[in-house]
C-alpha cells in the first residue's frame, strides 16, 4: 500500500479537516450541523491541550480521509480510552483500504497509550460502516442508549447547577 500515507494532522490542515467534516456531514443527510469553523478547529486541535486528534490519510498525494478522536476516561477500567468521532473516506478512494488503515492508526495509537478500549458510534441506518466495523471484530454495544443534549435543553439544564 505504498499509495497510501497517513499522518497526524497539523495546522494547515484545518481547510481540509473542514471539507471531511462538511463531506460527512453531508453523507449523514445534516449537511446543517456541521458548524465548526476553522478558528474553533486551530484552538481546540492545535494548542497547548488538544481537545482532538486527528489522522490524515493521503492516497497518491490526495487527501483521501480522515479520523478525528479524543481521549475519554473509563472509570470501571481505571484507564484512558479512545473515542473515535468522525471516520470518513472520499468515495472516490473507498475499496482502497483506507478506512481501515486509518481505524487501524488509531487502535494503534490507542495501544500505544495503554488505552483500554477503543469505541465510536455509527448511525443505524449506515450499514456498509456497521458491515465494515463488523469484519474488524467490533461489537455493538445494543444495551446502551446514547443520551445527548444541545442548544436551549443544555442551557436549561446548566442554569440549576449549583
Amino acid at each position: 500500500m505504498s499509495d497510501l500515507q497517513i499522518r497526524p494532522a497539523a495546522p494547515a490542515d484545518i481547510p481540509e479537516i473542514l471539507a471531511f467534516i462538511r463531506e460527512l456531514a453531508e453523507y449523514e443527510h445534516e449537511p446543517e450541523s456541521a458548524q465548526a469553523t476553522a478558528e474553533d478547529l486551530l484552538r481546540d486541535g492545535f494548542g497547548p491541550t488538544p481537545s482532538f486528534h486527528a489522522l490524515i490519510a493521503e492516497w497518491q498525494g490526495a487527501p483521501a480521509g480522515l479520523a478525528l478522536y479524543f481521549h475519554n476516561y473509563s472509570t470501571w477500567r481505571g484507564h484512558a480510552g479512545v473515542f473515535l468521532e468522525d471516520l470518513f473516506v472520499r468515495p472516490p478512494f473507498r475499496g482502497c483500504g483506507i478506512g481501515k488503515a486509518l481505524i487501524a492508526s488509531v487502535a494503534a495509537i490507542a495501544v500505544a497509550e495503554g488505552c483500554s478500549r477503543f469505541e465510536w458510534a455509527v448511525l443505524n441506518w449506515n450499514t456498509p460502516s456497521i458491515d465494515f466495523y463488523r469484519s474488524l471484530g467490533a461489537q455493538p454495544l445494543s444495551e446502551w442508549t446514547t443520551m445527548r443534549l444541545t442548544g436551549d435543553p443544555l442551557a436549561a439544564l446548566a442554569v440549576h447547577a449549583k
